[in-house]
């Protein structure tokens, strides 16, 4: 690390003896892109800095302290020695997480998709729970949400719904939420008041522009077809929906929810865009932790990432090991940051070689 931190403070050096003749030739981008990499070398160079500062203070402490024979003294060393040693073991820590690789998709809108899995129509409807949760958590974080496409279960659910969080922050606090949620309720289909488990997937995927994935028209076959379901007049009269298959992935979306087709194939391409994006970055990605196992799995009711047990008004996230006995206001109110705040912490903990994340143990 330090033989690394040693090259960033060289390059640094270098950088700033050229910044006067960057800002002169006037080239806003060659400026712009110098500016960016003097702002994240120089708090690192400075924390490296501080801590060979440190380290050498450190060095002639112990040196005294070995030399030292009034008795006074010495415990006023040993105390200094102290403060030094935990100062350094500070900064250390700062600086494994300023070494971080950052998130290629931090800033990312998100496409949030969710699907009922086991369960039947109880697990549409907790589709649709979810669905009201991420909203009233978008409100709360200031994020504007644009739906999709939805596709309506007989009982007010959702089969599946997608939509769009737009704000800096949506990747970084939604990304982790991607996995089968499990649910332990009455359902209203339930005449016996027996609690059932019901299942349903989140995927969450980052945003992808047109530059970052080129789709080849040739690679598409897109179909047209009359839209069903509730909708407005002309819905369900006209030939408006989409389905767009991507023939080299087998990947397909379809949308159904405006009314010109126009407007349809162009929220089916964002799709598309985002989960083939999201395939890449999967594919090149040689780490092999839980964050990157496929979010979905079988969508069954085992394969959990969190359990929202109503009888008790509980929910617990079985990757961290979380519980909390507020179900009604993550719920109600979309509270969800002591849940995130966990994970991320867990998440940074596992880069920094702390310990895993996301336990396997099959909590209840």
């Amino acid at each position: 690390m330090f033989e690394r931190l040693a090259d960033l403070e060289t390059e640094l050096q270098k950088l700033e003896a050229r910044l006067p003749e960057v800002y002169a030739a006037g080239d806003q981008a060659a400026v712009r892109e110098a500016g960016k990499r003097h702002s994240d070398l120089a708090p690192v160079v400075e924390s490296y800095r501080s801590y060979t500062a440190t380290e050498r203070d450190l060095v002639e402490a112990r040196e005294l302290l070995h030399a030292e024979g009034d008795p006074e003294m010495r415990d006023f060393l040993k105390g200094e020695v102290e403060v030094l040693q935990a100062r350094l073991a500070q900064i250390e820590t700062d600086l494994k997480e300023m070494l971080l690789p950052s998130d290629p998709n931090d800033g990312r809108n998100v496409i949030v998709e969710i699907r009922g899995a086991e369960g039947g129509e109880e697990a549409n409807l907790f589709a649709r729970d979810l669905f009201q949760m991420y909203q009233r958590l978008a409100d709360r974080q200031g994020w504007r949400m644009e739906v999709l496409g939805s596709d309506v279960s007989p009982m007010g659910g959702f089969n599946e719904i997608s939509f769009q969080l737009r704000g800096a922050t949506a990747w970084t606090r939604m990304h982790l939420e991607g996995g089968p949620h499990r649910v332990q309720r009455v359902p209203v289909t339930e005449s016996q008041g027996r609690i059932h488990t019901s299942s349903a997937t989140v995927t969450v995927l980052p945003e992808a522009d047109e530059v970052d994935v080129q789709v080849d028209p040739n690679d598409l076959r897109i179909d047209v077809y009359r839209s069903s379901g509730p909708g407005g007049q002309s819905v369900n009269t006209t030939d408006s929906a989409v389905r767009i298959t991507h023939v080299p992935t087998g990947l397909v979306v379809a949308m159904q929810d405006e009314k010109s087709q126009i407007q349809n194939r162009a929220k089916a391409m964002q799709v598309l865009r985002s989960r083939l994006l999201k395939m890449e970055q999967d594919k090149v990605s040689a780490e092999l932790s839980a964050t990157r196992r496929s979010q979905v799995g079988g969508g069954g009711r085992s394969e959990k990432i969190r359990t929202y047990n109503y009888k008790e008004n509980r929910i617990t996230d079985h990757r961290i090991r979380l519980t909390l006995y507020s179900l009604d206001r993550v719920l109600g109110s979309g509270d969800l940051d002591e849940i995130v705040d966990g994970l991320l912490a867990a998440e940074r903990a596992e880069q920094l070689g702390e310990g895993g994340i996301f336990d396997d143990s099959d909590d209840e």
